[in-house]
């Protein structure tokens, strides 16, 4: 009954969040409207109003059940690095890790190596604190920062992201304890907005991509051990690496 309840609380928290700031952004975004629009791959304006929303959706439904805040941590900062990408990177024709950390090596720093770097050094401190032992530590960080990643991969067309994190997300509610509850997280602040996102009305950003991916990530560490772990780093690195390849075509 306990564990039902947290699922429960933090899954509402994440949507209730969620919507709520989404709805507050329609009605008085602060800045230039300009600012928070984008055009899709179909050429039509939609806004970015889901990414904050469920960056700050996820936070706030991790925070109540994230060991020592680690997952708030993970959500938030990959969120942040997210944003800085949908802020500065517009424009940018560069894609996959290896364009941007060639860049890199050439003494540029690009908004793709910022996230590269910010999500991984987030990732891993918040598996630190979810874990006792080195090994199951940077594992978890792979996964956290992997996790990140590919769901961000998906969000080339309306909705495919939100859809997946429901996907992926949803068997996690079967478990008991805290990786059930950090499984409503995601798919909680997904559900908020995978209508809108649909229907072509707003997207996530790399903000909101990242930020769900990084929580949905936290639940898989939360609810394995190391054997698990290493399945699951390795499933991210081939995703990552897959998406990687193709992104660069």
């Amino acid at each position: 009954m306990a564990a039902r309840k947290s699922r429960t609380a933090a899954f509402l928290t994440a949507l209730g969040t969620t919507r709520g700031v989404y709805e507050v952004l329609r009605s008085r975004a602060p800045g230039e409207p300009a600012r928070w629009r984008r055009s899709n791959y179909a050429g039509r304006t939609v806004d970015l109003y889901a990414g904050p929303a469920t960056v700050l959706g996820a936070a706030a439904g991790s925070a109540p059940v994230g060991a020592r805040g680690a997952v708030a941590l993970a959500v938030l900062a990959a969120g942040a690095c997210g944003a800085y990408d949908d802020r500065a990177g517009v424009g940018d024709p560069r894609r996959g890790f290896a364009a941007h950390l060639g860049a890199l090596r050439h003494g540029e720093v690009t908004t793709g190596a910022v996230k590269l770097l910010g999500i991984g050094a987030a990732a891993l401190a918040a598996g630190a604190l979810l874990k006792e032992r080195a090994v199951d530590r940077l594992l978890a960080g792979v996964v956290i920062a992997g996790g990140a990643h590919c769901v961000n991969l998906l969000d080339v067309r309306p909705g495919r992201a939100c859809v997946g994190v429901l996907a992926l997300g949803a068997p996690g509610l079967l478990r008991e304890g805290t990786a059930g509850a950090l499984a409503a997280v995601p798919v909680g602040a997904a559900a908020a907005v995978v209508g809108a996102d649909l229907g072509e009305r707003t997207m996530l950003g790399d903000a909101g991509a990242h930020a769900l991916g990084a929580a949905l990530g936290a639940a898989v560490v939360a609810g394995n051990g190391r054997a698990g772990l290493a399945v699951h780093a390795l499933g991210v690195i081939a995703g990552t690496a897959y998406g990687d390849r193709v992104g660069r075509r």
